[in-house]
């Protein structure tokens, strides 16, 4: 006997069938927006950790301006120092030049001639003085060209003077001093 089933199993699979779809599409989208509100919260949490990391970076980079400006106000105070100690140290080496200028000067004076009067004016000294002749004064003359601080020599006057009833001869010369001393 054949068996007919009047039931509507068919309608009744699609009905299963369309639950079960809907089930799966509902399902997909409520984790479709579950993955999009977690990938804006994992967006918002990096946008949050880039500011304050950027927050940090400057306040980082604020305190490295305040150090490199007290440093290059550290450097220009060292260089003026350094600076002053050079004038200092070049002060003090030729503190004693024109002392030693002087001694050495007077070592060349023979026992015939008296110096009057030594001026300097910058690189120029001018040596007044007397001697007993032409000889000693011409001697005399030529020992200072040898004399190491000093480039030449001229002679600006020679005359006879009469001192005490001795005749005596009067110079005056006028040298250039090299460069340092």
């Amino acid at each position: 006997m054949i068996k007919i089933n009047l039931l509507p199993y068919r309608e009744k699979e699609k009905k299963e069938n369309l639950t079960q779809q809907i089930f799966i599409a509902v399902g997909s989208f409520v984790v479709l927006i579950l993955l999009l509100v977690w990938i804006q919260v994992w967006i918002n949490s990096s946008i949050s950790n880039l500011e304050s990391n950027v927050k940090t970076a400057e306040a980082t980079l604020v305190d490295l301006d305040k150090k490199i400006g007290d440093l290059e106000k550290f450097k220009n105070s060292k260089k003026e120092l350094e600076q002053k100690l050079g004038v200092i140290a070049t002060l003090e080496e030729n503190r004693l030049a024109p002392v030693k200028t002087l001694d050495n000067l007077a070592m060349l004076v023979p026992k015939d001639i008296w110096l009057v009067k030594i001026t300097q004016k910058e690189d120029r000294i001018n040596i007044e003085g007397i001697g007993r002749d032409n000889i000693i004064v011409a001697d005399f003359m030529k020992d200072i060209e040898k004399f190491d601080p000093i480039k030449s020599v001229d002679l600006i006057s020679s005359k006879k003077t009469e001192i005490a009833g001795v005749t005596l001869q009067q110079f005056n010369f006028s040298c250039i001093l090299k460069k340092g001393f």
